[in-house]
């Protein structure tokens, strides 16, 4: 059933469009990712379909009854209100009448003999039965505790730190269980193993979803289908996100070579005028008219990527940082305990932990911005230290874009070591000449973090400290920054909540466990994961290897079963079938981005594309399941 449908919307501030003629629908049930770069209007399509910004054309359906939620990105929640107060702020009629209860409850705490206080509670429980409130009061409180605030729900939202307060939102949006759920990137500022619990959530609820986010893991498993937005074109692709690539790769190749017919059509028409065509005939004159046209026409270029093409690392020595049995507490409570670590020359070392545990504390001792307690730190005397933080969040916003730039260099050495200009490297990092003599202030908060990104970088670091780089940044810019990484000479310290980033950049993790204790462990984010998870489960180990060092807990493994020989054949025939249904994905994409408007046609092949997707899922699962246990 439709709930929802977004008819030929535009959107543009100043003379800056964002998005044209922007048409689809969503169903009961339908997960849609949006992604795009920075910059190119995901927030605002999201606050039009959520009603809270008109569109400059165009006009957003909603059917009747349909109950809609939004979480933006930075949540305002009225800081006088308790968190269980705030949680119970939703329009719906079950949560209205669970907020009456928990205030009459509150009132009967101070105030126990209140006879019509009493009655008042009695009347309202029968409502509560029936209206089934009883389930969704435990539903909610099943929430706070999995987001962890059951420890904070009578606290005032205002004494909350801004992670929790983003986490109150999230309880408040989910307990309202809405028709249509709109999220701003749900997954900033919260931790790893918050995201975990969230995308297990939605993918067993009932509504439909429409998000933004950055994070790759979470649009993998969650989404069924994803819009992209394409300089002002919008673009839909009934997949997940590795489907997407996919099926983008496909478009963009189309792309290539329609551009590559265009030019040759172009130059063939342009030697024709050249050779001295006489301009008399009506034949001729109409000749030329088609050469105009076709130079009128300028084919769709392919998709700008960042470019960090800056001067290599500093030389770096053998010693980079030591860190020996230090340790930080503030007022009673322990943050790190006698923790040492040693930094090699190219190191990549992840740190993951709860919110509030102490992990940009780590990030702050290792830059030298906090004094320890106790222990000692030792820094190489090569080390040129960069120190990616926060602080985008606070730049002045009064200042203009390049003027910011040039204020750390007006001449950049980038990696072939020739000096280019701030402006052209701008350029580079996606901000075109009209977008450099702007204010700070008229940027997107992605934006924002592109351009502070580049002032890190240009002093050619040998040592980087990252504290949620991910945060804000589009898909594209971080898939850039990865591939910097790996080549960066020098060694890189990361805080992330993105399980991606660190299965891409990580090779030793360092956790924030209980009361001030950090357990380093190698390999990236998954393997810290699966280990965590055979420990929580208390498996049955083996030693596998000796540990690097002393802070290092012995990772073992359950020897694994081989298949038989029925299981073996089976494997054999399901990747035989995921290779069929895989180009049949492929076939009805390419018809699917080809349909255009005929409307019968597109319902019908993503009807199939949808069946097609969801066998290759069912096959890919139970491939993944023989596959651990093939030799």
């Amino acid at each position: 059933m439709n709930i929802l449908s977004v008819e030929s919307i535009s959107k543009q501030y100043g003379e800056h469009p964002l998005f044209r003629e922007v048409s689809f629908g969503l169903n009961r049930g339908d997960r849609v990712g949006i992604i795009g770069v920075n910059g190119s209007g995901k927030s605002s399509l999201l606050r039009i379909v959520a009603g809270l910004e008109p569109a400059d054309n165009g006009r957003v359906v909603v059917a009747g009854g349909t109950h809609v939620v939004y979480l933006p990105q930075s949540p305002q929640i009225e800081p006088s209100l308790s968190v269980i107060e705030a949680v119970f702020t939703g329009a719906s009629p079950t949560i209205r009448l669970l907020r009456t209860y928990e205030q009459i409850s509150a009132l009967l705490v101070e105030q126990p003999n209140d006879k019509a206080l009493l009655d008042q509670l009695n009347g309202l429980t029968s409502k509560m039965d029936a209206l089934g409130a009883w389930e969704v009061e435990a539903n909610a409180r099943t929430i706070l505790s999995q987001l962890g605030l059951a420890e904070v729900i009578g606290q005032r939202v205002g004494e909350l730190s801004g992670g929790q307060r983003k986490r109150v939102a999230m309880a408040q949006a989910l307990v309202d269980r809405p028709d249509l759920l709109i999220l701003d990137e749900p997954t900033n500022h919260i931790d790893t193993d918050t995201i975990a619990w969230l995308e297990s959530y939605l993918s067993r609820s009932l509504s439909a979803l429409l998000l933004v986010t950055h994070d790759r893991y979470f649009l993998d498993r969650i989404v069924t289908r994803m819009i992209e937005i394409d300089r002002g074109k919008v673009y839909s692709y009934m997949a997940n996100y590795s489907g997407f690539l996919e099926q983008k790769a496909e478009r963009e190749a189309r792309t290539v070579a329609a551009n590559e017919a265009h030019a040759n059509l172009l130059r063939r028409e342009l030697a024709w005028l050249r050779r001295g065509a006489r301009a008399r005939t009506t034949k001729q004159k109409a000749h030329i008219g088609r050469v105009h046209d076709l130079m009128d026409q300028r084919p769709e270029m392919a998709v700008r990527n960042v470019e960090i093409n800056l001067e290599q690392a500093r030389r770096l020595g053998k010693r980079v940082l030591e860190l020996k049995h230090i340790s930080k507490q503030y007022g009673a409570r322990s943050l790190i305990r006698d923790f040492s670590l040693e930094l090699q020359p190219d190191d990549r070392v992840g740190i993951v932990g709860p919110n509030g545990t102490g992990k940009t504390t780590l990030l702050n001792i290792i830059a030298g911005r906090v004094a320890l307690d106790a222990g000692e730190r030792i820094v190489g005397a090569t080390v040129h230290m960069a120190y990616y933080d926060q602080e985008s969040e606070r730049l002045d916003e009064n200042q203009r874009v390049v003027d910011y730039i040039r204020e750390a260099a007006e001449l950049v050495r980038g990696r072939d070591g020739a000096l280019v200009a701030a402006t052209q490297m701008l350029e580079r990092f996606l901000f075109p000449p009209e977008a450099q003599w702007v204010s700070i202030s008229t940027l997107s908060g992605g934006e924002r973090r592109r351009l502070y990104m580049l002032r890190t970088l240009i002093f050619a670091p040998n040592l980087l400290l990252l504290d949620e780089p991910t945060n804000d940044l589009d898909i594209q810019t971080l898939s850039v920054l990865e591939d910097y990484l790996d080549s960066f000479k020098g060694a890189v310290v990361a805080v992330s909540h993105d399980r991606y980033f660190l299965d891409r950049v990580a090779e030793r993790i360092i956790a924030f466990e209980d009361d001030g204790r950090l357990v380093e462990y190698p390999g990236n984010y998954s393997m810290y994961a699966e280990y965590r998870a055979q420990k929580l489960n208390e498996l049955p180990k083996q030693p596998k290897s000796e540990p690097k060092t002393k802070t290092i807990e012995s990772m073992t493994f359950e020897r694994p079963r081989r298949l038989n020989y029925k299981e073996r054949r089976e494997l054999l025939q399901i990747e035989s079938q995921i290779n069929e249904l895989e180009q049949q994905r492929g076939e009805l994409g390419t018809a699917l981005n080809a349909a255009g408007s005929d409307y019968q046609n597109y319902s019908r092949l993503a009807s199939e594309l949808a069946t097609a997707e969801q066998k290759l899922n069912s096959l890919v699962e139970r491939w993944a399941e023989l596959a651990e246990f093939a030799e």
